[in-house]
């Protein structure tokens, strides 16, 4: 092949001085009709505009608005989960473990059914007469960690490329589903692995890793109690995937409620939930005192009476409760106007603490790396203080938000940052520490291996009256497994002893009971074939194998002993 002189195979190129808009269309990455901070602050920063935003457009107070998450739409996964309706036994499981809630079941009254897409499948709803049951895959949300297939009993999910899926109409499907009836429950109740998984997710789309261990858990808690809770979220992963500027994955119902959200730092994340305990406590306080001495006054008969219910049921957070509370907001404009200034005065005053007839569920959520660690100093002082607030520790056992530092989470023989040859201690039994107190309500869960106990669990630590702790198994990228697998190494840490489930309930000592259940059973796996499962453990062969052999023996034996203690205390 003759050679070509260099001269005469380059050509010029004009570039022009700027490119011709018609070359650029600017795709709107937002509803038409937003505004405000959707249209000034989101869409700028979606485009990689956000030098064109004003001080002025900037919130004033850190508030961001919740629910938007939903408006990125990243589509970023090659293949999403295709359901195969005939093999469905509707067990909504795959929701249930679902890290970005993009897979969903809902119960659809079949008059809703008549303006459906023509690729809309339903299957007859078991156990619920005149409802159809629908799965349905988000599939510009889903991030393809094939969570969901790789949970489902009877292969009713398969992976299908994503534009397979959206050419049979599975983008116009999702926008039908999204808009149909949240919280239709028919016979079923919220507090089971079926029912939660027809209450709307109010944490959606976060940027969680692909098959994260974490999001599956909070997800939950905002299913069952989204609508009044308030978060207090220590700073590392959960606060990333749960607050990301300027989109947040935490969204809110119908009724304009969802979880409140703050951030604080590493350190004082107890003490930050503890004041939003302290500052509920009070304004229930005010409120319960103004409606006492409205009930003593000539004021409007139906509020009257609704106002009565609300001092009888004043712990209930029932749908009861919550319709009575709208009952009273109704009410309250009218009456306020008609009343005299003396009860006018306390009206008002009512009107300012409405929110707060029904008691806020506060959560204090962060990792191991603030809960047994930086943190800890605070969490103990919360937990002793015998107050109403849960903590929620999502246990990777690193800091797995900076790189995967070891935490006193982190189990002998793990390679971690700081711990490159395998952490040489054992890991700290924040469980066992906080049981000492007696009166706290401490739980040990693994959403993979039982998802009954873990609901059972967070039903509980919710409805204990004081101070409750539970510490969630989080299976990790930084674990060095299959994220894809994540439910399953859950189920299999659980039956080497690797993690306990257990729950230690208080109340059931004024019973005569024992407060401990454990909730595991004998290992029927070996400590030595599920830690080589993961490379933390698994690669200190190849660079310390007489090291990796002596944590292994001596593993061996703490997580056999330390089944033995629990056992003999649960007996």
């Amino acid at each position: 092949m003759p050679w070509i002189k260099l001269n005469e195979a380059l050509k010029e190129v004009d570039i022009p001085a700027s490119i011709p808009e018609l070359c650029t269309p600017k795709k709107q990455l937002v509803p038409a009709d937003s505004t405000g901070f959707v249209k000034d602050v989101i869409e700028p920063i979606m485009h990689e505009e956000g030098d064109v935003i004003t001080v002025s457009q900037m919130p004033l107070d850190g508030f961001v608005e919740s629910g938007t998450a939903k408006l990125e739409k990243r589509r970023v996964a090659p293949a999403v989960p295709k359901w195969i309706a005939e093999n469905c036994i509707q067990c909504n499981q795959c929701s249930f473990v679902c890290p970005h809630a993009a897979i969903r079941a809902k119960l659809v009254k079949d008059e809703d059914m008549k303006a459906a897409p023509e690729s809309f499948k339903t299957l007859k709803a078991m156990g619920a007469e005149g409802y159809q049951y629908k799965i349905q895959v988000y599939i510009d949300d889903c991030q393809s960690c094939r969570v969901c297939v790789n949970e489902c009993p009877k292969a009713a999910l398969v992976m299908s490329p994503i534009e397979e899926e959206r050419e049979a109409g599975e983008q116009a499907n999702y926008e039908y589903f999204d808009a149909l009836p949240n919280d239709v429950m028919a016979t079923f109740k919220e507090a089971t692995v079926k029912g939660s998984q027809f209450k709307q997710p109010l944490l959606e789309f976060s940027g969680a890793c692909a098959g994260c261990g974490e999001t599956p858990y909070i997800k939950l808690l905002t299913q069952l109690f989204g609508d009044r809770m308030i978060i207090a979220n220590a700073t590392g992963c959960s606060s990333i995937w749960g607050g990301t500027f300027p989109t947040i994955p935490y969204t809110k119902n119908k009724d304009g409620k969802g979880p409140a959200w703050a951030n604080s730092l590493f350190e004082d994340n107890a003490e930050y939930g503890f004041g939003m305990r302290l500052a509920v406590n009070s304004h229930r306080k005010q409120l319960k005192l103004a409606i006492e001495q409205l009930t003593e006054k000539a004021i409007d008969p139906a509020l009257k009476e609704a106002l009565a219910y609300s001092l009888a049921n004043w712990d209930s957070v029932s749908a009861e409760a919550k319709d009575n509370a709208a009952k009273i907001n109704a009410l309250l404009p009218a009456a306020i106007e008609k009343a005299c200034e003396g009860c006018a005065r306390l009206l008002r005053r009512v009107d300012e603490l409405k929110d707060y007839f029904i008691q806020k569920s506060i959560w204090a959520i962060g990792g191991d790396g603030w809960a047994y660690d930086i943190g800890y100093g605070g969490l103990d002082h919360v937990m002793a203080s015998n107050q109403n607030i849960k903590v929620f520790v999502l246990d990777t056992e690193v800091y797995s938000n900076t790189g995967g530092q070891a935490s006193k989470s982190t189990p002998m023989g793990s390679i971690a940052r700081f711990a490159e040859a395998g952490k040489a201690t054992n890991k700290k039994d924040l469980g066992m520490m906080m049981m000492n107190y007696g009166y706290v309500y401490v739980a040990s869960i693994a959403m993979g291996a039982n998802k009954n106990q873990a609901l059972q669990a967070i039903k509980e630590a919710e409805e204990y009256p004081g101070p409750a702790i539970i510490i969630a198994y989080a299976p990790c990228i930084n674990h060095g497994i299959d994220m894809s697998m994540a439910q399953k190494h859950e189920k299999a840490a659980v039956e080497a002893g690797y993690w306990l489930m257990y729950r230690y309930d208080p109340r059931r000592r004024l019973e005569g009971k024992n407060p401990l259940i454990l909730d595991s059973k004998e290992p029927t796996m070996s400590i030595a074939d599920f830690l080589k499962t993961e490379k933390r453990y698994s690669g200190l062969h190849n660079i310390f194998q007489e090291r990796a052999e002596q944590f292994e023996k001596c593993s061996t034996l703490f997580f056999k002993e330390r089944y033995e203690q629990y056992k003999k205390l649960s007996e």
